[in-house]
């Protein structure tokens, strides 16, 4: 049987559909050049498999560092966490009085049950979560693996740093008591600065502070927006989840929520990086030089 073929007419067209295609991919890239290097970044890069990978990585440290903590912080320390927490996700009922299991009063049988063994283990599984940053801050700027030896001490400290910031979000998102009007300002300032020093730490200071500014202010804005949500839909997700599912269901909407988070970062990062290096940026954040061409990854 012979194959059938295509009207002449439409045989006809067909090159010059194509054609033109060509043509305003190519107008496409000359005049918005940024676009056509941020998607070609975000298409490249595997971005949404790269922020799943985080967010697991997020949830794997997150919980053990939950009880290392309920285990072993000051009972002022575990309040603040515990507040904080509260203040982040708007958590109430069964939700809550898991909260307060953990940080709360059962410190000693916390203790006891976890032992110097498991708080350092939790310290060390901490750094995974670390690393998976790192990673995705290299793949933004198309940077190779930096070695162990000099980013390892690096990787603890930005989960310390983390910490920290965590248990200043109580009191940060309320403004100190003035409420939201300065809370939020306020929350995307700290954020902004803590993907700013993120960036330059996990990528071992191998580009400059300047560049490093649009992923930052873009991360914030990320984390402002989606904390505001937060109040609103994991109270509601988490309790619904608690009541049909159990332990389980917490986890899964835990664990949706971690992906959102860290699929928000992965792109304000890649996306920073690409306005960092392109037209006409580039030319105020490298001080008037062109920026360098990106090392080819590892």
């Amino acid at each position: 049987m012979t194959e059938p073929k295509a009207p002449p007419a439409l045989a006809r067209l067909l090159p010059e559909l194509q054609r033109r295609a060509e043509r305003l991919r190519a107008a496409a890239e000359r005049r918005m050049p940024v676009l056509t290097e941020v998607t070609a970044r975000l298409l490249s890069a595997n971005l949404l498999d790269a922020a799943t990978r985080l967010a697991a990585q997020a949830f794997l440290t997150s919980v053990p560092l939950l009880f290392a903590l309920g285990a072993f912080a000051p009972e002022g320390l575990r309040s603040q966490f515990l507040d904080s927490l509260r203040s982040i996700f708007g958590v109430t009922g069964q939700v809550d009085q898991q909260l307060s299991a953990v940080l709360g009063d059962g410190g000693q049988e916390l203790r006891q049950t976890s032992g110097i063994i498991g708080l350092l283990m939790a310290l060390v599984s901490a750094t995974s979560f670390s690393r998976a940053m790192a990673r995705v801050c290299e793949r933004a700027w198309v940077l190779p693996k930096a070695g162990t030896r000099i980013a390892a001490w690096r990787w603890l400290l930005w989960v310390v740093a983390l910490m920290a910031q965590l248990a200043l979000q109580g009191p940060l998102r309320n403004g100190f008591g003035a409420g939201l009007w300065l809370g939020v300002p306020l929350s995307f300032l700290l954020s902004g600065a803590v993907w700013w020093w993120t960036q330059h730490l996990l990528l071992v200071a191998r580009v400059g502070w300047l560049p490093l500014l649009p992923g930052a202010v873009l991360s914030a804005a990320a984390m402002t927006a989606l904390a505001l949500t937060a109040r609103i839909y994991m109270p509601t997700a988490l309790n619904r989840a608690l009541s049909q599912y159990g332990s389980l269901g917490l986890v899964l909407a835990a664990l949706s929520w971690l992906i959102v988070l860290c699929a928000a970062i992965t792109f304000a990062v890649t996306i920073g990086a690409v306005l960092a290096q392109e037209p006409p940026l580039n030319r105020f954040l490298t001080r008037g030089r062109p920026a360098p061409p990106p090392r080819p990854a590892a």
